[in-house]
């Protein structure tokens, strides 16, 4: 993939069609003398560049101080791919199964007064994370029994073994799999009775969005998304992964 990247800012090699005979236009743009497709190296090659950046989870202000860029191009170029990610995410989703665990929590700044669930004016986010798979989170408008239900059974497939704490909202999980619970005023863990997997996701999250400052409500979701995404693929080569996400079908 590397060595195609050259080809396509050397103008070397069509990005859309991988014909091998372009020319070069008057404005600088290559042009490919097969399917015609036109487009700007420069352009193309700083994308790679903000996109790898980005790939590292370095934030917009570093990498346009970095590359020497304007600030506003390279945070509206992470904005475009985190809608990117959250397109994928949706298209390639598939029902959760097997043991699952799940659990709510709540994003936002410090706050003077309660926490977890007593906590106000907090983002409430609920999540699902297959044991040794994938996770799927989003976002609910509150943790009732009826909300955390509907995105089970939106989300996962029926006759799953699901594993949560105690809380009232998930007592009906029992209609829709077996269920099975941990009381964490006892213990954190007992036996397979745990929901560690997806309580250290919701660190991972919030350990990385710090970095950021503050998050508006408006992009939170893309913002989550983008964790889960990184979560669920921090095995994979992540920058070639973007590429194929960010220009498919041109590089798939």
């Amino acid at each position: 993939m590397e060595e195609k990247i050259v080809k396509y800012i050397e103008g070397r090699e069509c990005p859309r069609c991988g014909e091998t005979h372009l020319y070069q236009m008057s404005d600088n743009r290559f042009k490919c003398h097969n399917c015609f497709y036109r487009y700007n190296y420069k352009k193309l090659r700083n994308d790679f560049k903000i996109l790898h950046y980005f790939s590292l989870e370095i934030p917009a202000n570093k990498s346009a101080r970095d590359l020497g860029m304007n600030y506003k191009t390279v945070r509206s170029k992470y904005m475009q791919y985190r809608q990117e990610i959250y397109n994928y995410l949706q298209q390639e989703f598939n029902k959760l199964s097997g043991e699952i665990e799940c659990d709510e929590s709540y994003f936002g700044g410090r706050r003077k007064g309660n926490r977890g669930r007593g906590a106000a004016g907090k983002i409430k986010v609920f999540g699902m994370l297959e044991r040794q798979g994938r996770i799927f989170t989003t976002i609910v408008d509150n943790v009732t029994a009826e909300t955390l239900l509907k995105e089970i059974k939106s989300n996962s497939e029926k006759g799953s073994v699901f594993y949560t704490d105690k809380f009232r909202s998930y007592k009906s999980l029992k209609f829709y799999g077996k269920h099975l619970t941990i009381d964490h005023n006892k213990y954190f863990k007992n036996g397979r009775r745990h929901i560690n997997g997806l309580e250290g996701f919701w660190s991972f999250a919030k350990e990385r969005l710090l970095k950021y400052h503050g998050v508006s409500k408006n992009n939170f979701l893309l913002y989550l998304k983008e964790m889960e995404f990184r979560y669920n693929y921090r095995k994979d080569n992540l920058f070639l992964l973007l590429i194929k996400i960010h220009f498919r079908p041109v590089f798939t």
